[in-house]
C-alpha cells in the first residue's frame, strides 16, 4: 500500500539507522510500535520507553522475531512521575554510549480529569511536561552523540488550543477534556519552536509532527463505538478516512532517518511535508513563556541541561 487514503504514505527515504540508538516512548503500541518496528528493521538500537512493562517486553519480544535485531529493548517510563522520568533518564545515560534519535511519541488523550503523580492535569502533565523533562535531562548525551534528532509527536488538534498560563492544570475552570488536549498539542509544538532556538549551533534538532488521524488506543478515552448509531453509521466512514499503525508511524520514521532533513529544526510537519503550524504556536513570547513555567514546575532549574 504506497498511499493511505487521506494523505502521507510510505517514508520515502530508505536511510539506514544502523549504528543509531533511538528512544521511543509509548512504544508497545499504536504509531510507536510501528516506528520502532520499521527502525528496528533498518538496523537501529531501539530503546522502547513505556509504562506497562509487561506490554512493553511483548512488544520488544515481537520486534526482535519479526526483523531479527536482537538490539531492541523494554525499559520503563512512566511519563506522568517526574520520578520515573529522572530514573529512566539516569539510567539511559548511564548505560548508552549515544542516544541519536529521541521520538516523544506517548500521549493520552481526552481522558476524565486525572492528576499525574505530581498533581498536573493529566493530559498536559503526559503530552507535555512529562517529555519537557525527559528532552532536556537527555539533552547533554544527545550533544554529545553529534547530529541528533528529537521528534514531538503533536497533533492537528494543536490548532485549536489555547494555553491558558493562569490555569495550566484546570483547578478554576469546569473541565473540558478536548480543551484540555489541544493546549497539551499545542504545547508540544511551542515546545519545540523553543527548543529549536536553544539548540542552534549544537548539531540537535527538533521537529514536531502530526502524523494523521490514527486508528490508535490513544483514542480509547473518546467514546467512539460506545453508542449504536457511533459504531454503525459514523465507524464505517470513520474507518475509511483514518491510517492504520503502520502509515501512522512513517512520518516519525521520516524524521528520524531522511538524510535531506539534517540541518532542518524548529519546524512543523503534517505527515511528510513541512507546513506552517496554527498562528498561536509561532508566537515566540507564548514559547519562551510556556518554557519557564515549564521548567519551574518540574524543577528544572537545578539542573538544567541548556
Amino acid at each position: 500500500m504506497n498511499k493511505d487514503y487521506v494523505s502521507g504514505g510510505i517514508c520515502p527515504s530508505s536511510a539506514s539507522a544502523s549504528g543509531r540508538t533511538i528512544i521511543i516512548t509509548g512504544a508497545n503500541t499504536g504509531i510507536g510500535k510501528e516506528t520502532a518496528r520499521e527502525l528496528a528493521k533498518r538496523g537501529g538500537k531501539i530503546i522502547l520507553a513505556c509504562r506497562n512493562m509487561e506490554k512493553c517486553e511483548t512488544a520488544a519480544r515481537e520486534i526482535r522475531g519479526d526483523t531479527l535485531n536482537h538490539h531492541v529493548y523494554a525499559r520503563h517510563l512512566n511519563l506522568a512521575s517526574m520520578k520515573s522520568v529522572r530514573e529512566f533518564a539516569k539510567k539511559v545515560t548511564e548505560e548508552e554510549n549515544n542516544i541519536n534519535v529521541l521520538i516523544n511519541n506517548a500521549g493520552i488523550m481526552r481522558c476524565p480529569h486525572w492528576q499525574t503523580e505530581d498533581g498536573f492535569e493529566m493530559q498536559f502533565g503526559v503530552n507535555h511536561l512529562g517529555h519537557f523533562l525527559l528532552t532536556n535531562l537527555l539533552l547533554e548525551k544527545l550533544k554529545n552523540s553529534g547530529n541528533s534528532r528529537i521528534i514531538n509527536v503533536s497533533s492537528l488538534a494543536h490548532i485549536a488550543g489555547e494555553i491558558d498560563f493562569d490555569d495550566l492544570n484546570w483547578e478554576k475552570r469546569k473541565y473540558n477534556t478536548k480543551a484540555a488536549y489541544c493546549q497539551s498539542k499545542l504545547a508540544n509544538v511551542l515546545f519545540t519552536k523553543e527548543l529549536a532556538k536553544r539548540l542552534e549551533g549544537t548539531g540537535i534538532t527538533v521537529n514536531a509532527v502530526h502524523p494523521g488521524v490514527t486508528n490508535t488506543e490513544l483514542g480509547r478515552h473518546t467514546g467512539m463505538h460506545k453508542s449504536t448509531f457511533s459504531s454503525t453509521v459514523l465507524g464505517p466512514l470513520f474507518f475509511l478516512l483514518i491510517k492504520s499503525p503502520k502509515i501512522g508511524a512513517q512520518p516519525s520514521i521520516y524524521l528520524s532517518v531522511a538524510e535531506e532533513l539534517e540541518g532542518i529544526s524548529g519546524k512543523y510537519f503534517d505527515a511528510m511535508k513541512q507546513k506552517d503550524p496554527s498562528p498561536q504556536a509561532m508566537d515566540d513570547e507564548k514559547a519562551r513563556h510556556l518554557w519557564e513555567i515549564s521548567a519551574k514546575l518540574v524543577r528544572l532549574e537545578s539542573n538544567k541541561a541548556t
